[in-house]
């Protein structure tokens, strides 16, 4: 996938308007960060979470030379944990939440919602299968992450993108608000 790809998977979730404040939990080296960033345009404010600092000096580099109108905030940091946000418009979480166990994914989606003001969203992108495999060992297909969503409070979730995986058959994005 290229960054094409990624801002596409994403836009129809993320609201127009200035001035927001969202979160990228799980961020890696920042591939959907900088889509954020691209949909959500100067002026924005991004804190972007992950445990591999290497990483997310890569993804500020890229953010820098990409979006310089965009402030990013990285924390180095299991987002699994509690984390001190200000109030979010929104939050991405992709190819993320099949790192976790059924468990943990509900009570890690709890957390998130808590970071979210009202009337904000939270997008996602997984891996639209059932069974799992090493690198994707407790998938999330879109089913699923409506149950969890609404199980967590979110009131309405909605599916926004699919494209084919030459990894793991389909790749889909949903937003929940």
């Amino acid at each position: 996938m290229n960054h094409t790809d990624h801002v596409n998977l994403i836009r129809g979730g993320v609201p127009a308007g200035h001035n927001q404040i969202w979160a990228d939990f799980g961020s890696g080296q920042g591939a959907f960060t900088l889509a954020l960033a691209d949909v959500l345009g100067a002026g924005a404010t991004i804190h972007s979470i992950d445990r591999d600092a290497h990483a997310l000096r890569t993804q500020a580099g890229e953010m820098q030379r990409l979006f310089p109108g965009v402030k990013l905030l990285t924390y180095s940091h299991d987002y699994t944990r509690p984390l001190d946000l200000p109030k979010l418009d929104g939050i991405v979480a992709a190819n993320t939440l099949h790192f976790h166990r059924e468990a943990d994914k509900a009570r890690i989606v709890r957390l998130f919602k808590r970071y979210v003001r009202e009337g904000g969203a939270m997008v996602i992108v997984e891996y639209n299968i059932d069974a799992g495999n090493y690198a994707v060992p407790y998938p999330l297909p879109f089913p699923a992450w409506q149950a969890l969503a609404r199980d967590a409070g979110w009131a309405q979730t909605e599916r926004l993108a699919t494209r084919p995986s030459r990894f793991l058959h389909e790749i889909y994005s949903a937003v929940s608000r």
